[in-house]
């Protein structure tokens, strides 16, 4: 009867340490950059736009699959579960820094107020979605008392009151939540369906600079 073949391994078929904590950091980095690029991303509120619903040091997760997994160096999303809605909270990038390099562009936080075919228009604060009153109970105006009229020839002046726009095929109207106090499509326009990250989905750590503290009443709370 032939006997068995053995095979001949060194140091008693142990792999050096350097060389297993090597291989588990690598393993490491892939699963996270696989999770960061498909399912959750972590980010930090750098801003008051979102006032009330998020604040300056909130830290919050946000879904990357909901609206289709999208392939690095691609605009094109796939097996999407829907589609953004009215009142989503999204994180996109930034339309104006599409032209940039990936790592200059700035991701930005704000709510869905208009989807593709709808007609948004802004008279003395309040907003219309075709034609009637959109009204959000997160929504903010901490200088309610000051108006602006808008001259309807300068994008600049469009906090108050902004001519009707139509949103485009595609494309999404966004404000922030603190409306007096948010740069958003009112100012810059429509955010393109490619430059989408994801929906914004619960706070899971909140920190309160000016007190330096946690804000423990935040963590663990889902966004709405």
């Amino acid at each position: 009867m032939s006997k068995p073949l053995e095979k001949t391994v060194k140091n008693g078929g142990k792999k050096p340490w350097y060389r297993e904590y090597a291989e588990s950091l690598i393993i490491a980095a892939i699963l996270a950059l696989i999770i960061r690029t498909f399912v959750v991303q972590a980010f930090k509120i750098p801003s008051g736009s979102m006032e009330d619903t998020l604040l300056i040091g909130d830290h919050l997760l946000v879904c990357k699959f909901i609206y289709g997994t999208k392939i690095p160096f691609m605009d094109k999303f796939y097996f999407p579960i829907k589609d953004p809605q009215r009142g989503d909270v999204i994180v996109f990038e930034y339309p104006g820094d599409m032209d940039k390099s990936w790592l200059e562009r700035r991701d930005f936080i704000k709510r869905v107020v208009g989807v593709p075919g709808d007609v948004v228009e802004v008279r003395n604060k309040k907003v219309y979605v075709n034609a009637e009153q959109y009204v959000l109970s997160q929504e903010r105006h901490k200088e309610d008392s000051l108006i602006l009229p808008g001259t309807r020839q300068s994008p600049q002046d469009r906090r108050d009151f902004m001519p009707p726009v139509t949103v485009p095929p595609n494309s999404y109207f966004v404000m922030g939540d603190n409306r007096d106090r948010s740069y958003d499509s009112r100012f810059w326009g429509f955010v393109d369906r490619s430059a989408i990250k994801g929906k914004a989905f619960i706070k899971y750590w909140s920190w309160d600079k000016e007190k330096t503290w946690p804000r423990f009443d935040r963590i663990g709370r889902l966004i709405e």
